[in-house]
């Protein structure tokens, strides 16, 4: 029965997901917003609702290992997993804009959370505590600022939209995009949560650790919208969108979900190790070292800001999901 659940579930989250991202698209386009910045704040977000609720139900209970192991767990899934998988049905580009501020915000939140959660100099786990959330939650309400900020100056900025125009590009009603929005994300969290909880009771059955069900199961199971709404969004040859729904999500499952979560219970976890934190970093850089193209002018060549993620470069970061879930999983039966 678990398994006919799961099945109905993944239905509910491809259905779910593809209204999310017609909903968002229209709402950017009818505010001039960026596909970018929509993806990373609005459809970011919503899609990563499903980690706050099982983080927080974790600290709650005072499972740090599930809090800690989810967020690292679906940002690793995220970037190499998700990104990967993508990138190999539609490339994704990675434009100046993205390398200014949003990739190198997601890898600073990514260290700041190792330096918090690690201590480097024992091997020893620290503890995330009040004073570090509060930390946390500030970083996020700079990026959300910072991301609105800019987005309404480049517009201020661009040339004036004639209002035939604008009418042609924006068709749906915005009560309906709305609608999209909400009805898709509600599918999406409702979807995901019953995945979620027959994968664990699969998964228990087999006799596994909290920790190896959080950084693996429950990571992969909460971060299955945010594949939905990047694969929806890269066939609707929308990668921007997809490519701010994962750099949206990642700051926002460090800086919101373990900001809030450390302010219910400081968060200590043992079961977390250096490797996983040093995986989900490698992570974060990859989009930026994929953003950086060679360029060559009267035979000289030069390192520019603006390249891409390649088919190529999508089957490798997959790999490497691959290997690190092996890794995991080898570490569990030995």
């Amino acid at each position: 029965m678990e398994y006919v659940i799961l099945l109905i579930s993944l239905v509910g989250i491809v259905f779910g997901a593809d209204y999310l991202v017609a909903g968002a698209v229209s709402i950017a386009k009818k505010y001039k917003v960026s596909d970018f910045v929509i993806g990373a704040a609005i459809v970011g977000v919503g899609t990563s609702m499903p980690e706050l609720v099982v983080s927080f139900i974790g600290a709650l209970q005072g499972n740090a290992d599930v809090a800690i192991g989810n967020v690292v767990g679906s940002n690793i899934f995220n970037v190499l997993a998700i990104l990967g998988l993508t990138a190999v049905f539609f490339p994704i580009a990675i434009d100046r804009n993205n390398m200014k501020f949003e990739i190198p915000f997601c890898i600073f939140v990514s260290v700041l959370l190792t330096v918090l959660a690690l201590n480097f100099f024992n091997g020893t786990a620290a503890t995330i505590g009040r004073i570090d959330g509060i930390v946390l939650l500030c970083m996020f309400a700079l990026y959300m600022w910072y991301s609105f900020y800019r987005d309404r100056k480049k517009s201020a900025n661009a040339p004036v939209m004639k209002q035939e125009e604008a009418a042609e590009k924006v068709k749906t009603p915005l009560w309906l995009a709305i609608f999209k929005v909400t009805g898709g994300l509600a599918v999406l969290i409702t979807s995901c949560d019953f995945f979620i909880d027959n994968a664990v009771l699969i998964a228990k059955s087999f006799g596994v650790n909290d920790a190896f069900i959080s950084l693996t199961l429950i990571a992969c199971g909460t971060s299955l919208p945010e594949l939905a709404a990047s694969l929806a969004a890269a066939f609707k040859k929308n990668t921007q969108l997809a490519l701010g729904n994962i750099v949206g999500s990642n700051i926002f499952n460090i800086t919101w979900i373990l900001g809030l979560s450390s302010q219910v219970m400081p968060l200590t976890s043992a079961g977390i190790t250096s490797v996983d934190y040093i995986v989900m970093i490698i992570a974060a850089v990859v989009p930026l070292l994929l953003g950086f193209s060679i360029s060559r002018n009267n035979g000289k060549a030069a390192l520019v800001a603006g390249g891409k993620i390649n088919r190529l470069a999508g089957l490798v970061m997959f790999a490497g999901f691959v290997g690190y879930t092996w890794y995991l999983l080898s570490t569990q039966m030995a």
